[in-house]
């Protein structure tokens, strides 16, 4: 089987051909459930069975455990028969006698270690290297800061520093590795627009894996920084397209809105939005990964889902047919921006 893809080549270099649904590893992490190796095979072959060519990670993910998972599944594949993006921005540290591993209550069942953050030059060579070897691969298609954002840095001024960091160090670094061919590309991969804009005002970035922030919830992105990341031929990868839950399960009680139980106000727009797309015949979770999809900026979206069903709906999610007529209503009722691009294949 096969999915639609999207090839991007803002350099020059060959570019790379991204599945317009991807893969997001964190739940190969054990991401607030442990799944066993068998577990994670069979959503990876599932996916891959589907026609799915693109796969993202991190170190974060698992404490390395993604990545480790990963290695596994794509030793027998040919290396250019899929995308692979991975992040830099933390290393990981082997626990010391006594000492607590991170991610207790997030991550079960993984290696015991710390994460560190270090957007430095150094750091951003040494997680590389580490990434590499956990992966068993000598190259990573597009490498991306992870998580500069004011969610993980909890103020301003420690996200300003983190920033300065990066551009101080770690950006050259990625540049070194781009001119060296051990990347195509590089970015960031965070949870706020905000971040992307700052990143693009203040170097040469290529990519952005952008989570939760242009949704059928959420449409800041499109009139804030996205024009200018089309304008220069910058890839955006959304993730999250569901926000973190409601979007996939309907705006029933306990829905989850950006890790948190949805307020009163949110479960009434999407149960809005829900009325609209029942009455055109759509599935809600189709709706949304269509939606994060046609904006012409993006090259693939990458949903959760931790096991084969919720791969399944992805994959259906991706190939969903979606009448126009469900967009128009969607915009005269105020209920997406009356700017957001839909046209299918743009």
């Amino acid at each position: 089987m096969t999915l639609a893809t999207r090839h991007w080549d803002r350099l020059g270099n060959g570019g790379l051909t991204f599945t317009e649904l991807g893969f997001g590893t964190a739940p190969l992490g054990n991401l607030y459930r442990a799944i066993s190796d068998e577990e994670a095979d069979a959503i990876l072959d599932r996916a891959w069975a589907a026609g799915v060519r693109y796969f993202d990670t991190a170190p974060l993910y698992g404490l390395g455990l993604s990545e480790t998972r990963l290695n596994r599944f794509l030793r027998g594949k040919p290396r250019d028969s899929y995308v692979l993006t991975s992040k830099v921005g933390r290393q990981l540290r082997v626990c010391g006698h006594g000492e607590e591993r991170d991610g207790i209550g997030k991550w079960f069942e993984v290696p015991n270690r710390r994460e560190v953050y270090d957007y430095g030059y150094d750091g951003v060579l040494r997680s590389v290297e580490a990434s590499l070897e956990r992966l068993g691969l000598d190259r990573i298609d597009v490498l991306l800061a992870h998580d500069l954002d004011i969610a993980n840095h909890k103020s301003p001024e420690a996200l300003a520093a983190r920033m300065d960091e990066l551009m101080n160090g770690g950006y050259r670094a990625l540049l070194r590795l781009r001119d060296e061919g051990v990347i195509k590309g590089f970015g960031a991969g965070v949870n706020e627009w905000e971040s992307c804009k700052t990143l693009t005002d203040r170097g040469d970035f290529d990519i952005f894996l952008l989570a939760g922030r242009y949704t059928l919830l959420e449409h800041e992105a499109l009139t804030t920084w996205m024009p200018e990341a089309e304008a220069r031929g910058i890839g955006v990868i959304m993730g999250g397209p569901y926000n973190s839950g409601i979007l996939a399960t309907g705006p029933r009680p306990g829905a989850f809105w950006f890790y948190e139980p949805a307020p009163q106000e949110i479960l009434d727009r999407a149960g809005a939005i829900q009325a609209v797309t029942n009455r055109h015949g759509v599935r809600l979770v189709d709706a949304a990964f269509q939606f994060a999809l046609r904006h012409p900026a993006v090259v693939s979206v990458i949903p959760g889902g931790q096991g084969v069903a919720e791969m399944d709906s992805n994959v259906t999610a991706a190939r969903a047919e979606i009448p126009d007529a469900m967009w128009a209503e969607l915009k005269t009722e105020g209920l997406i921006h009356r700017d957001a691009p839909v046209e299918r294949g743009v």
